[in-house]
């Protein structure tokens, strides 16, 4: 018979991003050992959703010591279990050597990345098991909707999400409380509740981690609401390529229907309420609430015009709510601790944290809470361990391909709804991407642009026409093309897209080209005046590339890939580059095997 208590948790990150790396080898092997030694009754092992620490992964945490352990092989398991499991000795070749000193080994809370985050929405993840929902009731699940259900009206639910400032998540900002209200407001027979899971934006996966990590807290908070605007259906919408995420979702609400937290007399209150999963199939105007909806209904998703507003007229012309899936990860922890405890977090405009998947030319890519108000400085250095390779920060992303780029003299503005306004850029959903000093920012706008441009439902002409034409005058630039006049047109365009286009996605499309117009107008006009991309990054227009004679072992490879046969020589002989050809593609640079070719100086 199985103890009650084990000597030790091992904790094992099972998201998306470790599980790539192995993690299931690693569970399967650590099963074996644990077997091999007669320890699976002394220890309990947990797979649990994202630490967060992505470039870390796989992560391994042992408690009680609170050891953590990262970039796990299967074939480290053997000694970890050996060492540390059998004879309480920490392996500390797998630390995370960056604080491990001889008079100190690193737990989990003393590492840099996790000291300066405030975790709301991402307590569990990483800490339960998320496809057990007896584990998310011992930490304290399900109190909230008990809670709200038994002890409060709906009246006295919103008013609690109203006085906590609680803005929407996905983007906008628009604040909870009110949108509740006014869907509760409208008198309908029938209302729905929508979670909005279509993360679509290039380099996030914050609401996919979350539901991958603790989908009980995304199901409790869509309760909760449901019960405050009086729906009894809803749909989480999550897109088809989060397998994962799905998997864990469909456990929870299968739990949570056996647990009599899902269906009729919840709580015995008279209550009845019962979700759905929609597998969206991966189209980024989706993520636009009534495109979202039209998909529901088993439209095509595309926007219509608002008003009528979802609240109004929704799914199936009914009273609807949409939230994201971070902003129902807050409500249980508002419920629970009442609207103070959020609001003594962040700032007074711009109340609790915000999730952000942090990425690109920095230390410490992964998944970070933060408190509203901190400032991106922090966020990049005291967190993300600041820029890959000793480079100087360039820019910073924010807000995903709706969003704008941020300079790096600008790094000391505190991360809040109204500050990043007054930039150009936006919260949006969460994504940010830091760029070094090797990043062209005409080629960043191309990207998100060109991004954007195909995913354009096509149904109003601003967005349809007006993105294409855009991205025709970026692609001319980039290509050494570029005309007098273009900065201004592309100014014109973009704004006439901002001001007339159907949806929030079309009317946020320009919003990199402008920013980067704003604060890199220097580059736009070295690639127009000079023909020179400062950055060496546009093809054609950076330093012709140049072969190392004493370097080169005369392989031909860069000859044969050379898309303008700039280069000459013989075999085993060094080569040579035509500079009056070379276009300064790099593709010779990416194939030389000795690394014999650079770019001219």
């Amino acid at each position: 018979m199985k103890p009650t208590f084990y000597r030790s948790h091992v904790l094992i990150c099972t998201g998306t991003g470790c599980k790539s790396s192995g993690a299931s080898q690693i569970e399967a092997v650590l099963a074996k050992e644990l077997e091999k030694h007669n320890l699976q009754d002394e220890i309990k092992v947990v797979e649990t959703g994202c630490h967060g620490f992505c470039e870390k992964g796989p992560i391994m945490i042992v408690y009680p010591e609170g050891v953590f352990y990262c970039r796990v092989k299967p074939d480290d398991v053997g000694q970890i279990v050996e060492e540390h499991l059998l004879k309480g000795r920490i392996v500390d070749r797998l630390l995370y050597q960056e604080l491990h000193t001889e008079a100190s080994i690193p737990t989990y809370r003393e590492i840099d990345f996790y000291k300066k985050q405030h975790r709301i929405v991402l307590a569990n993840c990483g800490r339960i098991d998320p496809e057990s929902i007896e584990e998310y009731i011992a930490v304290g699940g399900y109190e909230a909707c008990g809670k709200a259900l038994t002890e409060m009206t709906p009246e006295e639910v919103i008013a609690e999400v109203k006085s906590a400032g609680l803005r929407g998540r996905g983007g906008a900002g628009f604040p909870t409380g009110l949108k509740w209200e006014l869907t509760r407001k409208t008198p309908s027979d029938k209302k729905y509740i929508i979670c909005n899971a279509d993360e679509g934006d290039p380099g996030a996966f914050m609401d996919r981690s979350l539901l991958e990590g603790d989908p009980h807290r995304i199901i409790e908070g869509m309760i909760i609401g449901a019960y405050a605007i009086g729906a009894d259906e809803g749909y989480i919408y999550v897109r088809a390529e989060y397998p994962l995420a799905i998997h864990r979702l469909q456990i929870a609400l299968n739990q949570a229907r056996k647990y009599g937290l899902l269906g009729e007399d919840i709580f015995g209150s008279g209550f009845n309420f019962d979700l759905h999963i929609k597998k969206g199939a991966g189209a980024f105007v989706c993520g636009e609430e009534t495109a979202l909806m039209a998909s529901i209904e088993g439209k095509r998703g595309m926007p219509r015009p608002k008003p009528p507003f979802p609240s109004v007229s929704g799914l199936w012309g009914k009273p609807t709510n949409i939230n994201n899936v971070e902003t129902f990860g807050n409500v249980p922890y508002i419920i629970k601790n009442g609207a103070e405890a959020f609001r003594s977090v962040g700032t007074e405009k711009s109340a609790g944290t915000k999730v952000f998947a942090l990425t690109g030319k920095i230390n410490n890519t992964g998944l970070v809470e933060v408190p509203m108000g901190m400032t991106l400085r922090e966020v990049i250095y005291d967190i993300g361990g600041g820029v890959t390779g000793g480079k100087a920060l360039k820019a910073v992303q924010i807000g995903g391909p709706s969003g704008g780029c941020i300079p790096a003299e600008l790094l000391d503005i505190p991360i809040d709804y109204e500050s990043l306004n007054e930039v150009g850029a936006m919260m949006g959903s969460g994504g940010m991407v830091v760029m070094d000093e090797t990043t062209c920012m005409v080629d960043v706008a191309r990207y998100f642009l060109q991004f954007t441009q195909s995913e354009s439902c096509g149904k109003c002409t601003p967005c349809r026409e007006g993105t294409k034409r855009m991205l025709e005058i970026l692609d001319r630039i980039c290509s050494g093309e570029g005309q007098p006049g273009d900065l201004e047109l592309l100014e014109e365009l973009g704004n006439h897209i901002k001001d007339t286009s159907l949806c929030q996605l079309g009317g946020s499309a320009p919003n990199p080209v402008l920013s980067t117009l704003r604060y890199f107008r220097d580059e736009y006009e070295a690639h127009i005046n000079d023909k020179r991309c400062p950055a060496n990054v546009c093809a054609g227009m950076g330093a012709p590339y140049v072969i190392d004679e004493l370097t080169c072992i005369g392989c031909s490879l860069c000859a044969r890939f050379c898309p303008m046969d700039a280069i000459s020589g013989d075999k085993k002989k060094p080569h040579k580059i035509d500079p009056e050809q070379c276009i300064a593609c790099g593709v010779c640079a990416g194939k030389c095997p000795v690394h014999a070719i650079s770019q001219a100086s």
